[in-house]
């Protein structure tokens, strides 16, 4: 993704002027997390893919075939598409465009000041996306992929790119909008075998380029207008947060009862007619990340402008804040001078930091004078947060209280934070931290993942909802 929306560098050459190849030649906007994946993926389908960022250092790992991030397989994919000449990387999202017959935008669409969406970094890729049409007479389809209210495909970037290019949708050009469902760890697993594929166009011409490119991998996509398109992507996540919540309730009603929650939810999770699927549906921590918060908060906001009461979707941030609360207060009852944390990220299998609700936890210790060492084996005291920290400005307090103190707080031997630790969290289900758990003897452990499906018996392990 873009980390400010300033103005496109023109200086970093680009793949010369695309032969007439047989499958279209693909630029990818933003190069975070969803435009790694997909310039990788794109290009393992047999597609030319420009991979595009004013970031210089995304930039020049992906041009060399090296990933960006933290994901399971991607270095392997990238280089591969290297090495074929089948990827290649930019600066230069206007020449990008030229060289191109499909853009896919991937930019950051955090938060805003006021709760809802900010739209800065969609106006500077717009903004050079029209010039670069300007430039070509040959039709070009835009695909937004990011996650935005309903609208502001068809009624903010569409319009700009309009007014820099001279040009029109739908006649001209092409705009739609492909919401993508990757879950990071095993992303590339999901673009692969996705659970769907939705475009939403309202022309045919742009449907049927897309959903040639898609063919690979779903030969029946679900074609749909732009608005609805949009929608889907923030319907489903803010399901997956509902769902999120409502386990980690139940989880927090049985404790007390001395009820199983897992149990209680593994035949819950067995309806799969009514309830629909099991994912998401185990207690565990809060929901965190680069989707889930955003997108409740969003919703909220755009009820609250429409003036329509949204009891349930309004009071999920309070029930995660809640639950987040609930872990703190585990930890407190301790006594512990020095907390050991083990699992940084908000899940397993990457180094995404955005809105991970164990850095809440962390802040609030850290504030109270207790002592906190980490581990993550995706994370190092040299992983880089700059670009996460813009991201979340107006969302994770956690991460922007601990943006000083953080590389400080981080390990990379797992012995050092176990063995001076007074109490233990353990917020991913790994082999190492399982085996740390069952070897931390009268050392308190809160576990709030269940990292074994059998809770250990000893009198000082704690979960969180069982």
């Amino acid at each position: 993704m873009f980390d400010s929306p300033h103005v496109f560098a023109q200086n970093t050459a680009v793949s010369p002027l695309r032969l007439v190849d047989e499958k279209p030649a693909i630029s990818v906007i933003g190069l975070g997390y969803v435009g790694a994946v997909s310039t990788a993926c794109l290009s393992s389908l047999g597609h030319r893919v420009i991979g595009v960022d004013i970031d210089p250092v995304k930039v020049n790992a992906i041009a060399t075939g090296q990933s960006p991030i933290h994901e399971r397989d991607l270095d392997g994919l990238l280089d591969d598409g290297v090495r074929a000449g089948l990827v290649s990387a930019t600066d230069d999202l206007e020449q990008a465009v030229v060289d191109t017959d499909v853009t896919f935008v991937s930019v950051g669409t955090p938060t805003a000041a006021d709760g809802g969406c900010d739209h800065s970094y969609i106006d500077a890729a717009a903004r050079a996306i029209g010039a670069g049409l300007k430039r070509k007479q040959e039709f070009h389809v835009v695909v937004m992929r990011c996650s935005i209210p309903p609208g502001v495909t068809m009624g903010f970037m569409a319009p700009i790119i309009e007014e820099v290019s001279g040009l029109r949708v739908g006649v001209d050009f092409g705009v739609c909008f492909n919401p993508e469902f990757l879950r990071e760890g095993v992303a590339i697993d999901d673009f692969n075998a996705p659970p769907k594929t939705v475009i939403g166009a309202n022309d045919d011409r742009s449907a049927r380029i897309l959903s040639r490119i898609y063919e690979a991998v779903d030969e029946n996509p679900i074609v749909t207008s732009v608005e609805t398109a949009e929608m889907v992507k923030y319907v489903d996540n803010v399901w997956h947060a509902t769902k999120v919540c409502f386990a980690n309730e139940v989880g927090r009603l049985c404790k007390p009862l001395s009820v199983d929650s897992h149990d209680v939810m593994d035949i819950f999770v067995q309806d799969t007619k009514l309830n629909l699927s099991p994912y998401y549906l185990k207690p565990g921590f809060a929901y965190g990340g680069s989707c889930l918060p955003k997108e409740v908060r969003a919703v909220a906001h755009i009820a609250q402008a429409q003036g329509v009461d949204l009891p349930m979707i309004r009071s999920l941030d309070q029930s995660n804040k809640s639950h987040i609360e609930s872990a703190l207060d585990m930890v407190r009852d301790t006594g512990a001078k020095t907390v050991g944390v083990l699992g940084l990220a908000f899940k397993p299998g990457t180094d995404d930091l955005r809105e991970s609700p164990i850095l809440e936890v962390i802040a609030a210790l850290n504030a109270e004078g207790v002592e906190v060492v980490v581990h993550d084996p995706a994370i190092t005291p040299d992983t880089p947060l700059a670009g996460q920290l813009a991201y979340v400005r107006h969302g994770s307090s956690g991460l922007q209280a601990l943006a000083k103190d953080l590389p400080g707080m981080m390990r990379t031997d797992l012995a050092e934070v176990t063995n001076g630790a007074d109490a233990l969290i353990v917020t991913h289900a790994n082999p190492a931290y399982r085996a740390a758990v069952l070897a931390a003897g009268d050392t308190p452990v809160i576990d709030v993942v269940r990292v074994a499906q059998t809770a250990p018996a000893s009198p000082a392990y704690r979960g969180i909802g069982w």
